[in-house]
């Protein structure tokens, strides 16, 4: 997954329409760069443009009370609530991303905020999220739920995953530290592109463990059969050699036998 473009419009501290294209110049051809500024310049409010664009959520809001906050509208609304980050004296707003999917096709994900009948002192509606495929130019159909899951499928990574990793700065460096073993293992693997080693693992154990269980039902066929002593092998040896002694004296009984019968046939 990559970061194309970031757009947002009033969001947080940032008023109006901002946009950060990454296939252009200077950020095309540049790996590593900063974002600086003074407190309040709206650092922060990109990495939460991004984050609502893609599931809706962003670190900001995790740090909340959930404490209920009074809208323009007299409207109570949780302070965890992406709706609280629609800027203040605005009527509309909007969180936007495109990004390269491991699928190998470009997205463009949005979220949507906007106050009732257009106006300031409206109530704020649902956010509304929408996904579009840029690389076929149509959109994804399916509910809130559903497009949300896709976008996970999309990303390769859960909000919880996205945030230990792509937003490690905002604070999420020691959470990821502190986190299972497990946990942080599949984050790993998934920023690393090394699941693939995981999976041939439990396919080994897998292989490892039926063949592990088929030498047992072996093992246990094998209890069934007597292991014959020293003494008992050399007495049916030794008892195979007198009958093979008399397979040979029947052998020559039979051979007189079939001449004497031979004579007897040529006298007749």
């Amino acid at each position: 997954m990559k970061i194309l473009a970031i757009r947002g419009k009033n969001i947080a501290s940032l008023e109006d329409e901002f946009e950060i294209d990454f296939t252009t110049e200077p950020l095309k051809s540049n790996g590593i760069f900063a974002i600086t500024g003074s407190t309040g310049s709206g650092k922060s409010t990109i990495l939460d443009v991004l984050c609502l664009a893609l599931y809706n959520d962003t670190p900001r809001l995790k740090a909340a009370k959930g404490k209920y906050i009074e809208d323009y509208a007299n409207q109570p609304i949780p302070d965890n609530n992406s709706k609280t980050l629609l800027r203040k004296g605005s009527a509309s707003g909007y969180a936007e991303v495109d990004f390269l999917a491991v699928t190998g096709e470009t997205y463009r994900a949005s979220l949507q905020i906007k106050r009732a009948h257009g106006r300031i002192d409206g109530a704020i509606q649902t956010p509304k999220l929408t996904l579009e495929n840029l690389t076929k130019n149509t959109p994804e159909p399916g509910r809130a739920t559903e497009l949300q899951a896709r976008i996970e499928q999309l990303v390769g990574l859960t909000y919880e995953q996205f945030s230990r990793s792509v937003l490690l700065a905002q604070g999420e460096f020691s959470a990821f530290l502190k986190t299972d073993d497990k946990q942080r293992a599949n984050l790993l693997e998934k920023l690393t592109g090394t699941a693939i080693y995981s999976q041939i693992s439990a396919k080994v154990f897998e292989l490892a463990s039926a063949s592990e269980k088929r030498l047992e039902q072996i093992r246990s066929k094998m209890n069934d059969y007597k292991l014959l002593t020293t003494e008992e092998l050399d007495a049916l040896e030794e008892e195979l050699k007198k009958d093979a002694d008399a397979m040979m004296k029947l052998d020559r009984e039979i051979e007189q036998t079939n001449r004497q019968i031979e004579w007897f046939d040529t006298e007749a």
